[in-house]
């Protein structure tokens, strides 16, 4: 089932569980994913792995589904013969993938409210070169408002609960995302990929979070693909500049390399750790690369502080 109750209002009244990696869990099932399509490729060649990747994140404890679109662009897909119709066509079933995870999960006795987020990653994971991680592209903002707006067309026109506006490394490109969502008719949250109290492209958060403070349509503001160490201050941050509720997923603590595309170092991320991100704002908390199901079970069973 998805639910009546908007995801807005459900912040309001408390805490809300995201899901955790879906690369993570696509990989743990055995699905190859070295391709600069990442697990958009399998939307095109395995879409029923991605149903039950949502599935088994609502069956761990997840309220919200982040859709498999993070990497799907019209450009992405055009790289590998994809046209612009088949393209639209995959973005919406991302949507429509979740959404039957969803009613599976019912089936199945899950009878908590549950959402699906489009996910819109930045210009730099169409590149799929690291970049994502660095921001600073040479284009300007309306060059990135071009690039984003007919996928968050197709992704709204597709109608899940929220759009997923993550990852963003450079306030210019969340200038380029909140130009385009207004009037899109969808609610979004915007969350960026950070380094200490600083964007990854070196503006300081006060002035990156404070772009999406009288934005109507965005009911949530945070981080995301970070290391875990780099939540707090960023949680305190948000809240304090936007007033609105805070949205946090970081990763494992692993590092990416991506000349070798490759997860390096160790895990830190940890479930009791959330205790302390609902005490200082964050209401949308989960888990992003390398974080499975069972770290995400950990969040939905923590304590409210």
């Amino acid at each position: 089932m998805t639910s009546d109750t908007s995801l807005a209002s459900a912040l309001a009244a408390g805490t809300v569980v995201l899901d955790g990696g879906m690369s993570n869990q696509l990989e743990s099932a055995g699905h190859d994913l070295s391709d600069e399509l990442w697990s958009a490729r399998l939307l095109a060649e395995r879409p029923e792995a991605i149903t039950e990747a949502h599935l088994a994140y609502f069956e761990a404890g997840a309220d919200v589904a982040i859709t498999a679109s993070y990497q799907a662009t019209f450009e992405g897909f055009a790289k590998r013969g994809i046209g612009r119709e088949r393209a639209a066509e995959l973005l919406a079933l991302s949507v429509e993938s979740a959404r039957e995870a969803a009613r599976r999960a019912a089936a199945k006795g899950v009878a908590r409210p549950l959402w699906v987020a489009a996910s819109v990653g930045p210009y730099g994971a169409m590149l799929a070169d690291g970049s994502e991680y660095r921001g600073r592209y040479g284009l300007s903002v309306d060059e990135l408002a071009d690039f984003h707006r007919p996928r968050l067309e197709v992704l709204a026109a597709a109608r899940p609960d929220v759009l997923a506006l993550e990852t963003v490394p450079d306030a210019d490109e969340a200038r380029a995302l909140l130009r385009v969502v207004r009037g899109l008719g969808v609610p979004a949250w915007l969350s960026y990929t950070v380094d200490g109290e600083h964007t990854r492209a070196g503006q300081p958060l006060e002035e990156a979070f404070a772009l999406a403070a009288d934005v109507d349509e965005v009911v949530a503001v945070g981080v995301n693909c970070c290391a875990p160490q780099d939540v707090d201050g960023a949680v305190r941050i948000a809240a304090r500049v936007t007033g609105k509720p805070v949205v946090v997923y970081p990763n494992s603590g692993e590092a990416w390399d991506a000349g070798a595309r490759a997860w390096a170092g160790r895990s830190s991320f940890t479930p009791e750790e959330v205790t302390g991100w609902r005490a200082s704002g964050a209401r949308l908390i989960g888990g992003c690369c390398r974080v499975g199901p069972e770290a995400i079970t950990g969040i939905a069973a923590a304590p409210t502080p």
